[in-house]
């Protein structure tokens, strides 16, 4: 094994796909990559590390218990085989790290568990005391419950969710290849390795991701990405290298390391380091293994940001202008939204529910600056197609999630000019592009009825404000 070169300790998830576990045709375990990847993970706590093992392969260890070629294609045999392939995974799992007498845990997950943020926070107790005991946890979604509306969609995900809730520093994703490359270099001799990803917007109109993972697995190059943005947004450099050579992961990590520490600095990554003489002096350049990394957001996303963005599915929209857009993408805004920005909702939402955030535009064309289409548009006073709305009184708080109606809605109290809202009729000339998330402070109704006014007639419309802004916690995903 590696000689570790600097002694920090560092929490390390490592997720192991289906074809990394079983074989793809006789779906028998592939003992002699299971039992590498035990050794490191052995080592790597030797080390002072911290891991979390997430596994796939349930599925697969079913198909060869009960002698199926193939996978089912119903959700039922799928979910039976996961029950019956389980067990049997986690015992081997115990049996290998038995050997070396490290203890391990069973953890089973799925997008429903950690979609109440009680149940959530108690899912990041249960890895936080496992890992102070030493314990390595072996994630997995629970498949023989999972849905399709709440699964995670891939191991991929949930390893990057996973690397989110317990802050991790790395997340390494073993594959079939040692790195992200511009297309298949099975297929394309042509094909480029990249070593360094800043970002993952950026990278995917330089690579092809259309090629699938095995025949066992549900992912492919694709889900890596999409694990990456999750896992890189939330503070956690991700790589991609072989499932073949997992020892390569100490190495890995020592590069890495020297580059934290500021002794040298990433090749292609476009970054500088000083480099000290006494560092000069002590360290020789080292190798780099062959590996993709995906360097880690300078201003990461923390806990409940990370839960709203990553985990909850967002039951409605609320739409906001281009100005509150260009606000909420300045950290200093703190993610929240004023109803003055809002100019439309969609869907029926509670209070507390995750929304998408998004900006209209007209259709084919860009995002517009509402102010000046409002500047310019021609403002139609007749009663019975108003497009002028005016703070209205009611007799009670909105409670249900039922769309109100602004010709239902009587005027008892004049609002100044300066905080009436143009709302604009025809909604087929618009598309709405998602650009965030958020937590409702508000339902549906009331955020519709308060949307362009300022906050302080939300006591008058609604009867209560509990907050001044109608969406919280807001993570924008598209800058302006």
């Amino acid at each position: 094994m590696a000689r570790p070169r600097h002694g920090a300790s560092c929490t390390v998830v490592i997720k192991l796909g289906t074809s990394s576990i079983v074989h793809e045709k006789t779906h028998k375990p592939l003992l002699s990559t299971l039992s590498a990847i035990v050794e490191t993970v052995v080592h790597l706590k030797a080390q002072g590390h911290r891991v979390v093992l997430v596994s796939s392969g349930a599925i697969g260890v079913g198909l060869q218990r009960m002698d199926m070629e193939s996978r089912p294609k119903g959700l039922s045999g799928k979910q039976a085989l996961a029950a019956i392939g389980q067990g049997r995974l986690i015992a081997l799992w115990d049996n290998l790290f038995g050997q070396l007498g490290q203890p391990i845990a069973q953890v089973l997950l799925t997008r429903g568990d950690i979609s109440d943020r009680t149940r959530y926070l108690n899912a990041v107790n249960t890895f936080q005391e496992l890992l102070s005991m030493g314990v390595v946890p072996i994630v997995n979604e629970n498949d023989t419950v999972s849905v399709s509306e709440i699964k995670f969609g891939d191991n991929d995900t949930l390893s990057a969710i996973t690397s989110s809730m317990i802050h991790a520093d790395y997340l390494f994703l073993l594959t079939d290849v040692d790195g992200l490359y511009t297309s298949n270099p099975r297929k394309d001799p042509q094909a480029k390795a990249i070593q360094v990803v800043s970002s993952v917007q950026q990278i995917r109109s330089q690579v092809s991701t259309s090629t699938l993972g095995s025949s066992l697995g549900t992912g492919g190059m694709e889900t890596k990405l999409i694990a990456a943005e999750i896992a890189t947004a939330a503070g956690v450099t991700t790589i991609i290298t072989s499932s073949k050579n997992p020892q390569a992961v100490f190495s890995i990590i020592e590069y890495n390391n020297g580059f934290r520490s500021g002794h040298s600095t990433p090749a292609g990554s476009g970054r500088s380091s000083p480099v000290t003489a006494s560092a000069s002096q002590d360290l020789t350049p080292l190798p780099r293994p062959p590996h993709t990394v995906f360097l880690p957001s300078p201003t990461p996303l923390r806990d409940l940001k990370a839960w709203t963005s990553h985990t909850l599915a967002p039951s409605g929209s609320v739409i906001i202008d281009r100005g509150a857009h260009i606000v909420l993408a300045k950290r200093e805004s703190g993610g929240r939204l004023l109803s003055a920005g809002v100019v439309g909702v969609q869907g029926a939402f509670a209070s507390g529910q995750a929304v998408k955030i998004c900006v209209r535009r007209r259709r084919g064309g860009s995002v517009l600056d509402e102010s000046s289409a409002q500047a310019d548009a021609p403002v139609e006073t007749q009663p019975t197609t108003p497009t002028i709305m005016a703070a209205a009184s009611i007799t009670s708080p909105v409670s249900s999630l039922e769309t109100m109606s602004t010709s239902t809605v009587s005027v008892t109290k004049a609002v100044p000019e300066s905080d009436v809202v143009l709302v604009e009729r025809p909604e087929e000339d618009w598309e709405i592009d998602e650009i965030g998330r958020g937590l409702a402070n508000y339902n549906s109704a009331q955020i519709d009825k308060v949307k362009g006014l300022n906050s302080s007639y939300l006591p008058q419309l609604l009867g209560y404000a509990d907050s001044e802004y109608v969406v919280e916690n807001i993570t924008i995903r598209v800058p302006p």
